[in-house]
């Protein structure tokens, strides 16, 4: 109360605002999604009764400003009926607060990609005006990474970004469509809030509720960042354009040619799936990350990567027209990760692809020696199943036969999806069970809430349909390739009338719902989309594995 009563006192709306937006953002919505635990501690609606009971100044100008930032329509009638019958004096910009206009927006883009920045100027009721600044990082998967609000008009905030850019050629600072400002930021909020663990600085995602109060001052019906779908032809036709090119003029045999495929998976599955469009941070997570994490093969192939990375992205950053010292800044960061990576690819630790070959023998049931790699596979499943506590307290119990949940999904795709409903629950049942279809019925609500852009688009109801129960059985193991009893995709594909594979637009849902793009090992990192037997077995493992650990 004593920082409430000091933010009233101060000429400008901002701090008062902060304050508000910080309790509310205390009691994230997506806590509780499927059934999960919340926190132990007061609800929200047991602090707005201590509001409620407590008729102070203060008080009452928390309550006014909570009516403004959160959504909940009878809350806020609520509300404005206690202040009504209160009689403390409160600043004029706060009693006009729902008048608040968000007049302009922009965004700040740098030719790679790595990330922008959208700017919302909003003006209040007596002229005080605000600037919110949202971060969105595309190589964690288009999310907000970062967002402030300062006590400036949007045009001062602009200027100094301008003179900062200045010196920077690639990076160009344009006015953006209020809808579509809404439309991204929104997007990258929503896949945010699904990353375990969630993003947080000094002032996010403490400004998360005032910031989505600014963006629904904005029109809706914009345009979200769409990410386009690669199918192999047009992949091989980058392969092939680049090995015939003088930069790829030493990379013609087998050998170098998988690994450009590998840059271009990569590259078509990463940010916002350009594979011509390398920045320093995609090559550290390509050697850091990707390649050592995902890839077995022999080290004597993968150390070859390196090599063909450099000369993909002097063929990649020509076709694009870059810079060339864009492209040196690149080379440099191969340059920078190539000893380390060299070390990890032949490293005897667990995580090395050496060792993936080796602990192939462990993924399908027989254990390599040594505790070294149960841990690492026991920190695989808490991966698999959303965290060590959600292991720990794993259950076989059957998934629930459970309706669509629709509720939040934009009206205007709301035919689409349930045509894709309509198909995905036909497949289910037939190629599966009830359980099943309640998880392919899960994931569908989570990629339609998490970038509605993609059913905007006309595609195939019986595609999509494929793609979502293909991304479910992935991830549950139920394909032959993943366990000798299990059903060929040909035979699955053939359910629904379609020949090929549906990865590619299995990525874009992938991407769309906050998941890891990743088509050969899927992970959806929570029990709700995981049958009782997929569950059993991941126990049946935890427990095996724990003994061995145990007996020493």
């Amino acid at each position: 109360m004593d920082d409430v009563r000091s933010a009233l006192a101060q000429p400008d709306p901002l701090a008062l605002l902060l304050i508000a937006s910080t309790i509310l953002a205390m009691f994230d919505r997506h806590e509780g999604a499927f059934g999960g635990s919340r926190p132990v501690g007061p609800s929200q609606p047991e602090l707005m009764e201590s509001f409620f009971g407590v008729e102070i100044l203060e008080t009452s100008a928390l309550l006014a400003v909570i009516a403004a930032l959160q959504d909940d329509d009878l809350l806020r009638v609520r509300i404005r009926r206690e202040l009504t019958r209160r009689s403390h004096p409160l600043p004029d910009w706060l009693t006009h607060l729902m008048s608040a206009d968000a007049y302009r927006t922009a965004e700040l883009v740098h030719v790679l990609r790595d990330g922008d920045n959208v700017l919302v100027g909003v003006r209040l009721h007596g002229g005080h005006q605000l600037t919110a600044v949202v971060y969105i990082d595309h190589n964690m998967g288009t999310v907000v990474k970062d967002a402030f609000v300062l006590d400036q008009p949007i045009a001062s905030v602009l200027t100094r970004f301008e003179e900062i850019a200045a010196d920077d050629p690639d990076t160009t600072i344009d006015d953006l469509p209020a809808a579509d400002a809404r439309a991204r930021v929104t997007q990258a909020i929503t896949l945010g809030a699904i990353i375990v663990p969630p993003f947080e600085t000094d002032t996010w995602p403490a400004c998360r509720p005032l910031v989505e109060w600014i963006l629904r001052s904005l029109p809706t019906g914009g345009q979200g960042y769409a990410t386009p779908e690669w199918d192999e032809p047009r992949l091989q036709r980058i392969a092939d354009g680049f090995l015939a090119s003088t930069f790829g003029k030493g990379f013609r045999d087998r050998e170098n040619a998988d690994l450009v495929d590998l840059v271009l998976r990569f590259g078509s599955e990463h940010g916002l799936a350009d594979p011509l469009r390398w920045s320093p941070t995609a090559v550290e997570i390509f050697l850091g990350d990707w390649v050592p994490r995902r890839v077995i093969a022999p080290a004597g192939q993968l150390a070859k990567m390196p090599g063909v990375l450099r000369a993909f992205i002097r063929f990649a950053h020509r076709e694009r027209g870059l810079r060339p010292a864009l492209t040196t800044q690149t080379i440099a960061a191969v340059d920078e990760h190539e000893a380390q990576y060299q070390r990890t690819i032949r490293s005897t630790q667990p995580g090395g692809p050496a060792e993936m070959l080796t602990a192939l023998s462990a993924l399908a049931g027989g254990l390599v020696p040594g505790d070294s790699w149960e841990l690492r596979i026991i920190a695989d499943l808490a991966t698999t199943v959303g965290g060590d506590l959600a292991l720990n307290s794993l259950t076989a119990d059957p998934l629930p036969d459970e309706p669509f949940d629709q509720s939040g999904i934009a009206p205007d795709i709301l035919p689409a999806v349930l045509e894709i409903l309509a198909v995905s629950d036909e497949a289910a049942v037939t190629l599966f069970d009830v359980e099943f279809r309640t998880a392919t019925r899960r994931l569908l609500a989570v990629v339609a809430l998490g970038n509605p852009e993609i059913f905007r688009r006309g595609s195939r109801a019986d595609w999509t349909a494929a793609a979502l129960g293909w991304i479910v059985a992935k991830a549950n193991r139920l394909f032959n390739q993943d366990q000798g009893n299990g059903m060929q995709v040909k035979d699955y594909m053939t359910h629904f009338g379609l020949k090929g594979s549906p990865s590619q637009r299995a990525v874009a849902m992938l991407r769309a719902g906050g998941f890891p793009p990743e088509t050969g090992w899927v992970n959806l990192g929570a029990p709700v989309f995981l049958t009782s037997g997929r569950r059993a077995a991941i126990i049946a493992q935890r427990d095996r594995l724990t003994q061995r650990l145990a007996d020493g």
